[in-house]
């Protein structure tokens, strides 16, 4: 890891507690299935991965996240890789990184407490944090994730234009009341093969998986809405996708995570009405 500073009544009293608790789970399953749908069974996890191709020690985080994203199958995880651009002053420069990644790495470390940022560092639903190198935490965390329940649910629908953009529709289910809530949409390719020349991981052939090339963040003002992504040159639809995930910027937790591949519009790109969307 390598790390940058920047007796009687007894019977009454359970009897007492378990009539409220019973109450209560029924004033919930009341709510839900009105206008607060519990999406019960639905865990997901969101790992994001903060690497450097300028760290030696993230090569090992890099092929872990490479594993899973491999044995994924249909589970809800979402892989998001950002590389940050601290370590480019070290003699090499990493094309994927950007200093708005190094942001929110620093926004994880301000949320969860954390005196430094490190790499390589994976972060859970924006819950839980830990050496990117551990398999055995990153397992354990991404289990918590699929065991557990969401209030929200989002649908992304995305669609590639003739202008070499992408229009990216979403809707919001669920509970989405909340001021502090926004939808992160992040542009991902799913693999890359790199040489790096210089730095501390100089001679070596470095291959990545789902690098986010471009993050988008939209206060959460409507339920649904659309934007365009500006796609770049040479794009392959079969090699990138559009991971969504909604975030309550409070606290960092992570509240739903989806993602889409992309469709080919017809004509230019008018964007399909959000409601369309199943």
């Amino acid at each position: 890891m390598r790390k940058i500073k920047v007796i009687a009544l007894v019977p009454l009293l359970i009897g007492a507690i378990a009539l409220s608790v019973a109450f209560t789970n029924c004033k919930n399953t009341a709510k839900g299935n009105s206008k607060t749908p519990v999406f019960d069974g639905k865990g997901f996890a969101l790992v994001e991965l903060f690497t450097s191709e300028g760290c030696s020690s993230c090569p090992s985080a890099d092929n872990l996240v490479a594993k899973v994203q491999k044995e994924i199958g249909d589970k809800p995880i979402y892989i998001l890789a950002y590389h940050v651009d601290y370590w480019n002053r070290l003699g090499w420069k990493d094309v994927f990184s950007s200093a708005d990644y190094s942001k929110r790495q620093n926004e994880y470390a301000n949320w969860l407490n954390l005196s430094q940022v490190y790499t390589p560092q994976i972060v859970v639903n924006g819950k839980t944090e830990f050496v990117g190198s551990q398999e055995g935490a990153l397992r354990n965390a991404i289990k918590a994730g699929l065991q557990g329940n969401s209030n929200t649910r989002l649908l992304l629908n995305a669609t590639r234009n003739a202008n070499n953009t992408a229009s990216v529709q979403y809707k919001i289910e669920g509970e989405t009341d909340n001021a502090h809530r926004v939808i992160s949409l992040a542009l991902v390719q799913k693999q890359a093969v790199v040489k790096v020349e210089r730095g501390e991981n100089g001679g070596r052939t470095l291959e990545h998986t789902q690098i986010v090339r471009n993050l988008q963040t939209i206060p959460l003002n409507n339920t649904e809405g659309s934007t365009n992504v500006a796609l770049p040159t040479g794009f392959d639809a079969q090699g990138w996708e559009i991971i969504g995930f909604v975030q309550n910027t409070g606290n960092g937790n992570i509240l739903s995570a989806t993602k889409a591949s992309f469709k080919v519009s017809v004509d230019s790109g008018s964007p399909r009405d959000a409601k369309n969307i199943q």
